[in-house]
Protein backbone atom coordinates (compact mmCIF):
# COMPACT_ATOMS: atom_id res chain seq x y z
CA UNK A 1 0.00 0.00 0.00
CA UNK A 2 1.27 3.48 -0.84
CA UNK A 3 1.16 6.15 1.85
CA UNK A 4 -1.57 8.76 1.70
CA UNK A 5 -0.76 11.85 -0.30
CA UNK A 6 -0.40 15.20 1.43
CA UNK A 7 -4.01 16.12 0.71
CA UNK A 8 -7.20 14.58 -0.67
CA UNK A 9 -7.24 17.40 -3.19
CA UNK A 10 -4.19 16.03 -4.98
CA UNK A 11 -4.27 15.09 -8.63
CA UNK A 12 -6.10 12.02 -9.92
CA UNK A 13 -4.34 8.65 -9.42
CA UNK A 14 -2.30 6.98 -12.09
CA UNK A 15 -3.30 3.50 -13.14
CA UNK A 16 -2.09 0.86 -10.69
CA UNK A 17 -1.70 -2.89 -11.12
CA UNK A 18 -1.39 -3.55 -7.38
CA UNK A 19 -4.02 -3.51 -4.63
CA UNK A 20 -6.47 -0.59 -4.75
CA UNK A 21 -5.25 2.58 -3.08
CA UNK A 22 -7.33 3.28 0.00
CA UNK A 23 -8.00 6.65 1.65
CA UNK A 24 -8.87 6.11 5.31
CA UNK A 25 -11.39 8.32 7.12
CA UNK A 26 -11.89 7.94 10.88
CA UNK A 27 -15.53 8.37 11.88
CA UNK A 28 -16.34 8.76 15.58
CA UNK A 29 -19.73 7.38 16.61
CA UNK A 30 -20.79 9.20 19.78
CA UNK A 31 -24.02 9.47 21.72
CA UNK A 32 -25.90 8.64 24.91
CA UNK A 33 -25.80 5.12 26.29
CA UNK A 34 -28.17 2.76 24.48
CA UNK A 35 -28.81 5.13 21.57
CA UNK A 36 -27.93 2.33 19.15
CA UNK A 37 -24.35 3.32 18.26
CA UNK A 38 -22.96 -0.22 18.15
CA UNK A 39 -25.91 -1.55 16.16
CA UNK A 40 -25.41 1.29 13.69
CA UNK A 41 -21.70 0.49 13.40
CA UNK A 42 -22.58 -3.17 12.84
CA UNK A 43 -25.03 -2.23 10.09
CA UNK A 44 -22.33 -0.18 8.35
CA UNK A 45 -19.37 -2.48 8.87
CA UNK A 46 -17.87 -5.13 6.65
CA UNK A 47 -14.34 -5.22 8.12
CA UNK A 48 -13.71 -5.81 11.82
CA UNK A 49 -10.53 -4.92 13.70
CA UNK A 50 -9.16 -6.59 16.82
CA UNK A 51 -11.22 -4.19 18.95
CA UNK A 52 -14.51 -4.28 17.11
CA UNK A 53 -18.11 -4.15 18.19
CA UNK A 54 -18.33 -4.64 21.94
CA UNK A 55 -15.80 -7.46 22.35
CA UNK A 56 -15.32 -6.45 26.00
CA UNK A 57 -16.98 -9.27 28.05
CA UNK A 58 -19.09 -6.87 30.11
CA UNK A 59 -20.21 -5.12 26.93
CA UNK A 60 -21.99 -8.22 25.71
CA UNK A 61 -23.47 -8.92 29.14
CA UNK A 62 -24.70 -5.37 29.77
CA UNK A 63 -25.53 -4.45 26.18
CA UNK A 64 -23.44 -1.28 26.24
CA UNK A 65 -20.04 -0.27 24.88
CA UNK A 66 -17.30 -0.15 27.54
CA UNK A 67 -14.32 0.59 25.31
CA UNK A 68 -13.48 2.06 21.95
CA UNK A 69 -14.61 -0.34 19.24
CA UNK A 70 -13.25 -0.27 15.70
CA UNK A 71 -14.74 -1.58 12.47
CA UNK A 72 -14.75 -0.40 8.87
CA UNK A 73 -16.38 -0.42 5.48
CA UNK A 74 -15.14 0.56 2.02
CA UNK A 75 -16.76 2.31 -0.93
CA UNK A 76 -15.47 3.10 -4.40
CA UNK A 77 -14.33 6.67 -4.91
CA UNK A 78 -17.31 8.24 -6.72
CA UNK A 79 -16.69 9.98 -10.07
CA UNK A 80 -17.46 13.34 -8.44
CA UNK A 81 -14.36 12.95 -6.21
CA UNK A 82 -12.07 11.24 -8.71
CA UNK A 83 -10.15 14.44 -9.43
CA UNK A 84 -9.78 15.26 -5.72
CA UNK A 85 -8.75 11.87 -4.35
CA UNK A 86 -5.81 9.93 -5.85
CA UNK A 87 -7.29 6.67 -4.56
CA UNK A 88 -9.59 3.93 -5.75
CA UNK A 89 -11.32 3.26 -2.43
CA UNK A 90 -12.49 5.24 0.59
CA UNK A 91 -12.36 3.29 3.83
CA UNK A 92 -14.48 4.60 6.70
CA UNK A 93 -13.04 3.39 10.00
CA UNK A 94 -15.79 3.54 12.61
CA UNK A 95 -14.72 4.44 16.15
CA UNK A 96 -17.56 3.32 18.43
CA UNK A 97 -17.21 5.43 21.59
CA UNK A 98 -18.91 4.36 24.83
CA UNK A 99 -21.97 6.32 25.87
CA UNK A 100 -21.89 5.63 29.59
CA UNK A 101 -21.22 8.68 31.78
CA UNK A 102 -18.46 6.98 33.79
CA UNK A 103 -16.45 6.42 30.58
CA UNK A 104 -16.21 10.04 29.47
CA UNK A 105 -12.38 9.93 29.52
CA UNK A 106 -12.53 7.11 26.95
CA UNK A 107 -14.84 9.25 24.82
CA UNK A 108 -12.41 12.18 25.08
CA UNK A 109 -9.53 9.94 24.00
CA UNK A 110 -11.52 8.66 21.05
CA UNK A 111 -12.56 12.13 19.92
CA UNK A 112 -8.96 13.15 19.30
CA UNK A 113 -8.42 10.55 16.57
CA UNK A 114 -11.51 11.19 14.44
CA UNK A 115 -11.90 13.10 11.18
CA UNK A 116 -15.66 13.47 11.35
CA UNK A 117 -18.31 12.69 13.89
CA UNK A 118 -21.62 10.87 13.94
CA UNK A 119 -23.78 12.04 16.84
CA UNK A 120 -26.35 9.29 17.39
CA UNK A 121 -29.60 10.37 19.02
CA UNK A 122 -32.39 8.04 20.11
CA UNK A 123 -35.30 9.69 18.30
CA UNK A 124 -37.72 8.41 20.97
CA UNK A 125 -35.82 10.29 23.73
CA UNK A 126 -34.09 13.25 22.07
CA UNK A 127 -30.99 14.88 23.54
CA UNK A 128 -29.89 13.26 26.80
CA UNK A 129 -27.06 14.04 29.23
CA UNK A 130 -24.30 12.14 27.46
CA UNK A 131 -25.58 13.34 24.09
CA UNK A 132 -24.79 16.87 25.24
CA UNK A 133 -21.39 15.85 26.64
CA UNK A 134 -20.50 14.14 23.37
CA UNK A 135 -21.47 17.31 21.51
CA UNK A 136 -19.11 19.30 23.74
CA UNK A 137 -16.30 16.81 23.09
CA UNK A 138 -16.90 17.11 19.37
CA UNK A 139 -16.93 20.89 19.51
CA UNK A 140 -13.53 21.13 21.21
CA UNK A 141 -11.96 18.31 19.15
CA UNK A 142 -10.12 18.96 15.87
CA UNK A 143 -12.97 17.61 13.74
CA UNK A 144 -14.95 20.19 11.77
CA UNK A 145 -17.61 17.88 10.33
CA UNK A 146 -20.56 16.17 12.00
CA UNK A 147 -23.62 14.25 10.87
CA UNK A 148 -26.50 13.82 13.32
CA UNK A 149 -28.21 10.43 13.17
CA UNK A 150 -31.78 10.17 14.47
CA UNK A 151 -31.76 6.46 15.24
CA UNK A 152 -34.46 3.97 16.25
CA UNK A 153 -37.11 5.46 13.97
CA UNK A 154 -38.58 1.95 13.70
CA UNK A 155 -39.78 2.31 17.31
CA UNK A 156 -42.00 5.30 16.53
CA UNK A 157 -45.74 4.73 15.97
CA UNK A 158 -46.47 4.88 12.25
CA UNK A 159 -49.26 7.42 12.71
CA UNK A 160 -47.04 10.01 14.41
CA UNK A 161 -43.62 8.96 13.09
CA UNK A 162 -42.94 11.90 10.78
CA UNK A 163 -44.31 14.45 13.25
CA UNK A 164 -41.96 13.18 15.99
CA UNK A 165 -39.00 13.12 13.61
CA UNK A 166 -39.69 16.71 12.52
CA UNK A 167 -40.07 17.85 16.14
CA UNK A 168 -36.77 16.23 17.18
CA UNK A 169 -35.02 17.61 14.10
CA UNK A 170 -36.21 21.14 14.95
CA UNK A 171 -34.97 20.86 18.55
CA UNK A 172 -31.59 19.58 17.39
CA UNK A 173 -31.15 22.43 14.93
CA UNK A 174 -31.85 24.89 17.75
CA UNK A 175 -29.28 23.15 19.97
CA UNK A 176 -26.63 23.10 17.24
CA UNK A 177 -27.16 26.75 16.32
CA UNK A 178 -24.65 27.95 18.91
CA UNK A 179 -21.92 25.47 17.93
CA UNK A 180 -19.48 24.96 15.08
CA UNK A 181 -21.83 22.21 13.84
CA UNK A 182 -24.71 24.59 13.11
CA UNK A 183 -24.96 23.34 9.51
CA UNK A 184 -24.68 19.62 10.33
CA UNK A 185 -26.81 17.29 8.23
CA UNK A 186 -29.50 15.32 10.10
CA UNK A 187 -30.42 11.86 8.79
CA UNK A 188 -32.80 9.18 10.07
CA UNK A 189 -31.93 5.52 10.56
CA UNK A 190 -33.21 2.34 12.11
CA UNK A 191 -30.41 -0.05 13.03
CA UNK A 192 -31.98 -2.84 15.09
CA UNK A 193 -29.87 -5.86 16.09
CA UNK A 194 -29.65 -8.70 13.52
CA UNK A 195 -31.48 -10.32 11.87
CA UNK A 196 -33.71 -7.26 11.45
CA UNK A 197 -32.98 -5.06 8.43
CA UNK A 198 -31.45 -1.62 8.88
CA UNK A 199 -33.03 1.45 7.29
CA UNK A 200 -31.49 4.74 6.15
CA UNK A 201 -27.92 3.42 6.01
CA UNK A 202 -27.40 4.31 2.32
CA UNK A 203 -28.35 7.93 2.95
CA UNK A 204 -25.94 8.04 5.89
CA UNK A 205 -23.10 6.64 3.77
CA UNK A 206 -23.75 9.29 1.11
CA UNK A 207 -23.53 12.00 3.78
CA UNK A 208 -20.17 10.61 4.90
CA UNK A 209 -18.83 10.51 1.34
CA UNK A 210 -19.92 14.12 0.78
CA UNK A 211 -17.68 15.24 3.66
CA UNK A 212 -14.50 13.51 2.52
CA UNK A 213 -13.13 16.48 0.50
CA UNK A 214 -12.90 18.57 3.69
CA UNK A 215 -10.40 16.13 5.23
CA UNK A 216 -6.73 16.94 4.70
CA UNK A 217 -3.73 14.68 5.13
CA UNK A 218 -0.01 15.21 5.34
CA UNK A 219 2.93 12.89 5.97
CA UNK A 220 5.02 15.80 7.27
CA UNK A 221 6.18 16.15 10.86
CA UNK A 222 7.52 13.65 13.39
CA UNK A 223 5.58 10.40 13.69
CA UNK A 224 2.86 10.36 16.37
CA UNK A 225 0.60 7.37 17.00
CA UNK A 226 -2.37 7.08 19.40
CA UNK A 227 -2.39 3.55 20.86
CA UNK A 228 -5.79 2.25 21.95
CA UNK A 229 -5.08 -1.48 22.34
CA UNK A 230 -2.06 -3.74 22.75
CA UNK A 231 -2.03 -7.54 22.64
CA UNK A 232 0.45 -10.40 22.13
CA UNK A 233 0.72 -12.71 19.11
CA UNK A 234 2.53 -15.94 19.88
CA UNK A 235 5.82 -16.21 18.04
CA UNK A 236 5.56 -12.69 16.63
CA UNK A 237 5.62 -10.16 19.47
CA UNK A 238 3.16 -7.53 20.64
CA UNK A 239 0.81 -5.60 18.37
CA UNK A 240 -0.10 -2.00 19.16
CA UNK A 241 -3.24 -0.91 17.33
CA UNK A 242 -4.11 2.73 16.89
CA UNK A 243 -4.30 5.75 14.63
CA UNK A 244 -1.49 7.75 13.03
CA UNK A 245 -2.03 11.32 14.24
CA UNK A 246 0.97 12.88 12.51
CA UNK A 247 3.75 11.97 10.10
CA UNK A 248 4.33 8.47 8.76
CA UNK A 249 5.83 5.11 9.75
CA UNK A 250 7.34 2.17 7.85
CA UNK A 251 8.54 -1.35 8.61
CA UNK A 252 11.99 -1.26 10.31
CA UNK A 253 11.45 2.29 11.59
CA UNK A 254 12.35 2.93 15.23
CA UNK A 255 9.67 4.34 17.50
CA UNK A 256 9.59 5.42 21.13
CA UNK A 257 7.13 4.68 23.91
CA UNK A 258 7.77 7.89 25.89
CA UNK A 259 6.22 6.99 29.25
CA UNK A 260 7.97 3.61 29.29
CA UNK A 261 11.24 5.18 28.11
CA UNK A 262 11.58 2.37 25.55
CA UNK A 263 12.53 2.33 21.88
CA UNK A 264 11.31 -0.44 19.58
CA UNK A 265 11.69 -1.29 15.89
CA UNK A 266 8.58 -1.92 13.79
CA UNK A 267 8.76 -5.58 12.74
CA UNK A 268 5.59 -5.69 10.63
CA UNK A 269 2.34 -3.78 10.05
CA UNK A 270 -1.28 -4.56 9.23
CA UNK A 271 -4.38 -2.57 8.34
CA UNK A 272 -7.54 -4.57 9.05
CA UNK A 273 -5.72 -7.91 8.67
CA UNK A 274 -3.93 -6.84 5.47
CA UNK A 275 -0.10 -6.59 5.59
CA UNK A 276 1.29 -3.18 4.61
CA UNK A 277 4.77 -1.70 4.58
CA UNK A 278 3.96 1.88 5.61
CA UNK A 279 1.24 4.14 6.97
CA UNK A 280 0.65 7.88 7.29
CA UNK A 281 -1.56 10.42 9.03
CA UNK A 282 -5.14 9.22 9.39
CA UNK A 283 -4.41 5.52 8.91
CA UNK A 284 -5.56 2.98 11.47
CA UNK A 285 -2.84 0.36 11.71
CA UNK A 286 -1.42 -2.40 13.88
CA UNK A 287 2.32 -2.17 14.58
CA UNK A 288 4.12 -5.36 15.62
CA UNK A 289 7.19 -5.00 17.86
CA UNK A 290 9.20 -7.55 19.82
CA UNK A 291 10.04 -7.89 23.51
CA UNK A 292 7.24 -5.66 24.79
CA UNK A 293 4.92 -6.66 27.60
CA UNK A 294 1.46 -5.69 26.27
CA UNK A 295 0.18 -5.25 29.82
CA UNK A 296 2.36 -2.14 30.12
CA UNK A 297 0.69 -0.16 27.35
CA UNK A 298 -3.04 -0.71 26.96
CA UNK A 299 -3.38 3.01 26.18
CA UNK A 300 -0.88 5.70 25.26
CA UNK A 301 1.23 7.01 22.43
CA UNK A 302 4.17 5.95 20.29
CA UNK A 303 6.28 8.53 18.52
CA UNK A 304 9.44 9.31 16.62
CA UNK A 305 12.30 8.98 19.13
CA UNK A 306 12.84 12.16 21.12
CA UNK A 307 9.83 14.00 19.68
CA UNK A 308 7.46 13.80 22.68
CA UNK A 309 8.52 15.33 26.01
CA UNK A 310 7.47 13.90 29.36
CA UNK A 311 6.08 16.71 31.49
CA UNK A 312 5.23 17.15 35.14
CA UNK A 313 3.99 20.72 34.56
CA UNK A 314 3.10 22.96 31.63
CA UNK A 315 1.59 26.24 30.51
CA UNK A 316 -1.56 25.84 28.41
CA UNK A 317 -3.61 28.29 26.38
CA UNK A 318 -7.16 27.54 27.50
CA UNK A 319 -10.82 28.32 26.78
CA UNK A 320 -13.66 27.74 29.27
CA UNK A 321 -16.42 25.42 28.11
CA UNK A 322 -19.56 27.50 28.38
CA UNK A 323 -21.79 24.56 29.38
CA UNK A 324 -19.75 23.90 32.54
CA UNK A 325 -21.63 25.32 35.54
CA UNK A 326 -19.14 24.55 38.31
CA UNK A 327 -16.43 26.90 39.61
CA UNK A 328 -13.35 27.55 37.46
CA UNK A 329 -11.07 28.77 40.21
CA UNK A 330 -7.33 28.85 40.59
CA UNK A 331 -5.73 26.48 43.11
CA UNK A 332 -8.35 23.84 42.35
CA UNK A 333 -7.83 20.41 40.78
CA UNK A 334 -9.20 18.98 37.55
CA UNK A 335 -8.85 15.74 35.62
CA UNK A 336 -6.78 16.72 32.57
CA UNK A 337 -6.90 14.41 29.55
CA UNK A 338 -4.22 14.51 26.86
CA UNK A 339 -4.77 11.78 24.28
CA UNK A 340 -5.65 8.58 26.13
CA UNK A 341 -3.97 9.72 29.37
CA UNK A 342 -5.89 11.36 32.22
CA UNK A 343 -4.16 12.75 35.30
CA UNK A 344 -5.25 14.83 38.30
CA UNK A 345 -3.88 18.35 37.87
CA UNK A 346 -3.55 21.47 40.03
CA UNK A 347 -4.50 24.57 38.03
CA UNK A 348 -3.64 28.27 38.30
CA UNK A 349 -5.32 30.61 35.81
CA UNK A 350 -3.88 33.86 34.50
CA UNK A 351 -4.45 36.29 31.65
CA UNK A 352 -2.34 37.82 28.93
CA UNK A 353 -0.66 41.11 29.95
CA UNK A 354 -2.44 42.95 27.13
CA UNK A 355 -6.25 43.03 27.49
CA UNK A 356 -6.56 43.27 23.71
CA UNK A 357 -4.33 40.29 22.96
CA UNK A 358 -5.64 37.67 20.60
CA UNK A 359 -6.32 34.13 21.77
CA UNK A 360 -3.00 32.39 22.56
CA UNK A 361 -1.72 30.15 19.80
CA UNK A 362 1.52 29.15 18.14
CA UNK A 363 1.56 32.69 16.70
CA UNK A 364 1.39 34.29 20.17
CA UNK A 365 3.08 31.88 22.59
CA UNK A 366 3.69 32.21 26.29
CA UNK A 367 6.61 34.59 26.94
CA UNK A 368 8.71 33.94 30.05
CA UNK A 369 9.88 37.57 30.11
CA UNK A 370 6.39 39.01 30.65
CA UNK A 371 4.36 39.52 33.82
CA UNK A 372 0.90 37.91 33.71
CA UNK A 373 -2.07 38.94 35.89
CA UNK A 374 -3.46 36.21 38.16
CA UNK A 375 -7.10 35.19 37.64
CA UNK A 376 -8.92 33.83 40.67
CA UNK A 377 -12.06 32.73 38.80
CA UNK A 378 -12.02 32.29 35.03
CA UNK A 379 -15.78 32.77 34.87
CA UNK A 380 -15.43 36.24 36.42
CA UNK A 381 -12.80 37.36 33.93
CA UNK A 382 -14.02 40.24 31.73
CA UNK A 383 -12.28 38.55 28.81
CA UNK A 384 -15.14 36.14 28.28
CA UNK A 385 -18.26 36.93 26.36
CA UNK A 386 -21.64 35.85 27.61
CA UNK A 387 -22.95 32.70 25.88
CA UNK A 388 -25.52 34.65 23.88
CA UNK A 389 -22.77 36.94 22.60
CA UNK A 390 -20.50 34.15 21.42
CA UNK A 391 -19.76 33.29 17.81
CA UNK A 392 -20.98 30.03 16.20
CA UNK A 393 -17.65 28.42 17.10
CA UNK A 394 -18.21 29.41 20.69
CA UNK A 395 -15.50 27.17 22.09
CA UNK A 396 -12.89 29.47 20.51
CA UNK A 397 -14.62 32.80 20.90
CA UNK A 398 -12.93 34.29 23.95
CA UNK A 399 -12.06 37.88 23.17
CA UNK A 400 -8.56 37.52 24.53
CA UNK A 401 -6.09 35.03 25.89
CA UNK A 402 -6.37 32.86 28.95
CA UNK A 403 -3.49 30.78 30.24
CA UNK A 404 -3.29 28.05 32.87
CA UNK A 405 -0.35 26.68 34.80
CA UNK A 406 -0.90 22.93 35.05
CA UNK A 407 0.97 20.87 37.65
CA UNK A 408 0.34 17.17 37.03
CA UNK A 409 0.22 14.68 39.91
CA UNK A 410 2.04 12.17 37.70
CA UNK A 411 4.12 12.58 34.55
CA UNK A 412 2.29 12.79 31.25
CA UNK A 413 3.44 12.52 27.63
CA UNK A 414 2.59 15.77 25.84
CA UNK A 415 3.13 15.98 22.08
CA UNK A 416 3.67 19.46 20.69
CA UNK A 417 0.42 21.44 20.40
CA UNK A 418 -1.43 18.60 22.13
CA UNK A 419 -5.15 19.08 22.74
CA UNK A 420 -6.16 18.87 26.39
CA UNK A 421 -9.57 18.71 28.02
CA UNK A 422 -10.02 19.39 31.74
CA UNK A 423 -12.99 17.79 33.50
CA UNK A 424 -14.48 17.22 36.92
CA UNK A 425 -14.90 13.47 36.61
CA UNK A 426 -15.61 13.22 40.34
CA UNK A 427 -18.95 14.96 39.74
CA UNK A 428 -22.16 12.98 40.08
CA UNK A 429 -22.49 11.05 36.81
CA UNK A 430 -26.25 10.93 37.24
CA UNK A 431 -26.66 14.70 37.42
CA UNK A 432 -27.77 16.55 34.32
CA UNK A 433 -24.61 18.68 34.11
CA UNK A 434 -21.60 19.00 31.83
CA UNK A 435 -18.42 17.79 33.55
CA UNK A 436 -15.95 19.18 31.01
CA UNK A 437 -14.66 22.51 32.29
CA UNK A 438 -12.10 23.91 29.85
CA UNK A 439 -9.97 22.89 26.89
CA UNK A 440 -6.83 24.11 25.19
CA UNK A 441 -3.32 23.30 24.01
CA UNK A 442 0.06 22.99 25.71
CA UNK A 443 2.19 26.01 24.76
CA UNK A 444 5.23 25.67 27.06
CA UNK A 445 6.74 22.91 29.21
CA UNK A 446 7.55 23.86 32.80
CA UNK A 447 10.02 22.49 35.33
CA UNK A 448 8.29 22.82 38.74
CA UNK A 449 11.66 22.97 40.50
CA UNK A 450 12.72 26.14 38.66
CA UNK A 451 9.39 27.87 38.00
CA UNK A 452 9.99 30.40 40.79
CA UNK A 453 13.41 31.68 39.71
CA UNK A 454 15.71 32.19 36.74
CA UNK A 455 14.92 32.61 33.06
CA UNK A 456 12.15 29.97 33.17
CA UNK A 457 10.31 31.52 36.12
CA UNK A 458 6.55 31.80 35.70
CA UNK A 459 5.86 35.48 36.35
CA UNK A 460 2.22 35.44 37.47
CA UNK A 461 1.35 38.32 39.78
CA UNK A 462 -1.38 39.45 42.11
CA UNK A 463 -2.09 43.17 42.25
CA UNK A 464 -1.90 44.52 45.80
CA UNK A 465 -2.99 47.94 47.04
CA UNK A 466 -2.70 49.77 50.35
CA UNK A 467 -3.99 53.13 51.53
CA UNK A 468 -2.37 55.38 54.10
CA UNK A 469 -2.36 59.10 54.87
CA UNK A 470 0.05 62.00 55.06
CA UNK A 471 1.27 62.38 58.64
CA UNK A 472 2.96 65.74 57.99
CA UNK A 473 4.61 67.66 55.17
CA UNK A 474 8.36 68.13 55.70
CA UNK A 475 8.99 70.55 52.83
CA UNK A 476 7.85 71.20 49.26
CA UNK A 477 9.40 67.91 48.04
CA UNK A 478 9.01 65.48 50.95
CA UNK A 479 6.55 64.24 53.53
CA UNK A 480 6.11 61.69 56.29
CA UNK A 481 3.39 59.11 55.75
CA UNK A 482 1.65 56.58 57.98
CA UNK A 483 -0.99 53.86 57.77
CA UNK A 484 0.51 51.83 54.90
CA UNK A 485 2.47 49.53 57.21
CA UNK A 486 2.25 47.96 60.63
CA UNK A 487 4.97 48.88 63.08
CA UNK A 488 6.52 45.41 62.78
CA UNK A 489 6.72 45.61 58.94
CA UNK A 490 10.20 45.69 57.41
CA UNK A 491 9.70 48.92 55.45
CA UNK A 492 13.12 48.61 53.79
CA UNK A 493 11.55 46.02 51.43
CA UNK A 494 9.25 48.78 50.16
CA UNK A 495 11.97 51.39 49.63
CA UNK A 496 11.95 52.57 46.02
CA UNK A 497 8.25 51.87 45.43
CA UNK A 498 6.04 54.72 44.24
CA UNK A 499 3.10 56.14 46.19
CA UNK A 500 0.47 58.47 44.78
CA UNK A 501 -1.35 61.41 46.34
CA UNK A 502 -5.07 61.87 45.79
CA UNK A 503 -4.26 64.46 43.07
CA UNK A 504 -2.09 61.91 41.21
CA UNK A 505 1.34 63.24 42.14
CA UNK A 506 3.85 60.39 42.48
CA UNK A 507 6.59 60.13 45.05
CA UNK A 508 9.06 57.43 46.10
CA UNK A 509 9.39 55.76 49.50
CA UNK A 510 12.89 56.77 50.63
CA UNK A 511 13.20 55.20 54.08
CA UNK A 512 11.44 54.17 57.30
CA UNK A 513 10.78 57.00 59.74
CA UNK A 514 11.04 55.92 63.34
CA UNK A 515 9.76 52.54 64.56
CA UNK A 516 6.00 53.03 64.45
CA UNK A 517 5.44 52.11 60.79
CA UNK A 518 5.89 55.64 59.44
CA UNK A 519 7.91 56.31 56.27
CA UNK A 520 9.48 59.17 54.33
CA UNK A 521 8.41 59.95 50.74
CA UNK A 522 10.31 62.23 48.36
CA UNK A 523 8.90 63.91 45.23
CA UNK A 524 10.69 65.18 42.13
CA UNK A 525 8.09 67.87 41.55
CA UNK A 526 6.71 70.22 44.16
CA UNK A 527 3.88 68.90 46.30
CA UNK A 528 0.43 70.28 45.44
CA UNK A 529 -1.32 72.52 47.93
CA UNK A 530 -3.82 69.73 48.64
CA UNK A 531 -1.01 67.62 50.15
CA UNK A 532 -1.81 68.28 53.81
CA UNK A 533 -1.85 66.16 56.93
CA UNK A 534 -4.58 63.52 56.73
CA UNK A 535 -4.76 63.47 52.91
CA UNK A 536 -4.73 59.97 51.35
CA UNK A 537 -1.66 58.17 49.99
CA UNK A 538 -2.00 55.14 47.70
CA UNK A 539 0.48 52.30 47.18
CA UNK A 540 -0.15 49.80 44.35
CA UNK A 541 2.33 47.03 43.55
CA UNK A 542 2.62 43.57 42.03
CA UNK A 543 3.65 40.49 43.99
CA UNK A 544 4.84 37.50 41.97
CA UNK A 545 2.89 34.41 42.95
CA UNK A 546 5.72 31.90 42.67
CA UNK A 547 8.60 34.10 43.86
CA UNK A 548 9.90 32.76 47.18
CA UNK A 549 11.57 36.12 47.96
CA UNK A 550 8.14 37.83 47.83
CA UNK A 551 9.63 40.61 45.73
CA UNK A 552 7.35 43.58 45.02
CA UNK A 553 7.24 45.17 41.57
CA UNK A 554 5.61 48.21 39.99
Amino acid sequence: MEPPSPSPSATAPAASSGPPRVFNVNVGILGHIDSGKTSLARALSTLLSTAALDKHPQSAERGITLDLGFSAFQVDVPPSLAHHLPYEKIQFTLVDCPGHASLIRTIIGGAQIIDLMLLVVDVTKGIQTQTAECLVVGEVSPTKEMVVVLNKTDLLPAATKQVQIDKTRKRLKATLKGTKFADAAIVTTAAPPPPATAEGVSDLVNQLIARVPSISRTSEGPFLFAIDHCFPIKGQGSVMTGTVLRGHVAVNDSLELPLLKLQKKVKSMQMFHRPVSQAAQGDRVGLCVTQLDPKLIERGIAAAPGSVPILSAAIAAVHPIRFFKGPLTSNSKFHVTVGHSTVMTAVTFFDHPSPNSSTPSSASPFDFSLDYPYVDNLQDSPADLAPDQQSPDASESASHAHFALLVFESEIACPSDALLIASRLDSDIHSNTCRMAFHGHIVAPIDPTTMNSGSQAVRVFKLKSREGVIDRVVDSHSLIGRGLFKKETDITKFVGLRVTTVEGTQGTIQSPFGKSGKFKVVFQSALPKEAIAGAPLHLVFKRLLFDKTKQMLQ
